[in-house]
């Protein structure tokens, strides 16, 4: 009688638990032909996560009465063409945080996204991926390839169509509470066929054992405009401070007698349309990086591509991507998770969203 009735009550718990929590398994598969050349060695490569990194992920909702609900969200990314883990080998590499939402916003703690990079990606034309991607000379904020770890971030509601975002980063080293620490924040406002965004992102480069060296500080302004038949893109960004505008390969690709150094002091700036054409959009940009230090090391990024829509979860996309170095600068065409090894690459992929 004591079985029954406890596995009666567990039938129960689990009932309610079903009914008051939601779990969705969700990912992206992206594999892709690449052909980059232009530096010391040319490659042609089958490579994973060029529109989009490939990832597996699980997000959850718990009703917590009252309007307030639990929320979770732990993303692996990984290699399609290998199997093997993306993001150095991180298990959930590409985001993992908990939180809470409700009226009055949505706070979560983990590993996330800077406002920064969101900021950037949802202006650039190639969503952030392919040869076209604005990562190619738009710096990446945060420790970790747009994401910061140790992460306690606040978004607020929409309001008469303003929004925020901020987000703090501890650095955790033991004995120096502002090492390591990050802070950033965005202000959009969306109204009609216009959204527009201001966002900042800060970085204390300290550690441990390095001390008095500058911090990284890195702002944009961002706006996307839909005229129905096309969409206008347009970005321009300030950094300033060492690893503010860290090249994405810093292993010297074009073999000059002396290594690029790394701008501490540049601004950048992003032209971009999209164009709907049937069941696919054209794409292009134009960026340019303008290096204020002495060495002068400005760099321009053309690039252009088609993606076109089998379904309304599977895409085939073309991309070719180009970059003009000035000055003995380095910079690179890569992909959304790969750094490139020329000035020059093709894309040839598909992509399938689950």
């Amino acid at each position: 009688m004591k079985k029954n009735m406890m596995a009666l009550a567990l039938s129960a718990a689990a009932g309610m638990a079903a009914a008051q929590s939601n779990v969705t398994v969700y990912g992206i598969f992206d594999m892709a032909l690449v052909r980059e050349s232009g530096g010391t060695a040319s490659s042609t490569k089958v490579t994973s996560g060029v529109e989009s990194g490939s990832r597996i992920g699980f997000k959850g909702t718990e009703d917590l009465g009252g309007g307030m609900s639990a929320i979770f969200l732990v993303e692996n990314g990984f290699q399609g063409d290998t199997g093997a883990m993306g993001q150095g080998g991180l298990l959930f590499g590409s985001q993992a945080y908990v939180g809470l939402q409700g009226s009055a916003g949505t706070v979560t703690i983990g590993r996330q996204y800077t406002p920064q990079y969101l900021a950037v990606a949802a202006v650039d034309p190639f969503g952030s991926g392919t040869a076209g991607d604005t990562k190619n000379l738009m710096a990446s904020t945060g420790n970790s390839a747009s994401r910061m770890d140790n992460a306690v971030k606040y978004a607020s509601p929409v309001v008469y169509g303003f929004s925020g975002e901020v987000v703090y980063g501890a650095g955790e080293v033991a004995g120096d509470s502002s090492a390591g620490r990050q802070f950033g924040g965005t202000l959009a406002y969306a109204s009609g066929p216009l959204t527009l965004r201001l966002s900042s992102h800060y970085r204390n480069n300290e550690t441990a054992t390095v001390k008095n060296v500058s911090s990284a500080r890195n702002s944009v302004f961002t706006a996307l405009y839909d005229f129905g038949v096309a969409k206008a893109h347009f970005a321009y960004g300030v950094d300033k401070g060492v690893n503010s505008a860290l090249p994405r390969n810093l292993a010297n690709p074009f073999g000059a007698a002396v290594a690029p150094t790394p701008s501490t002091d540049s601004d950048v700036v992003l032209l971009g349309v999209t164009v709907p054409a049937g069941l696919g959009t054209w794409l292009g940009s134009y960026i340019r990086k303008n290096d204020k230090t002495r060495f002068n090391q400005d760099a321009e990024q053309f690039a252009a591509g088609y993606r076109y829509y089998l379904s309304k979860r599977t895409d085939l996309y073309g991309v070719y991507g180009y970059i003009r170095n000035k000055n003995g600068a380095g910079y690179t065409v890569g992909s959304s998770i790969e750094g490139g090894t020329g000035n020059r690459a093709v894309n040839l992929g598909i992509r399938h969203l689950f």
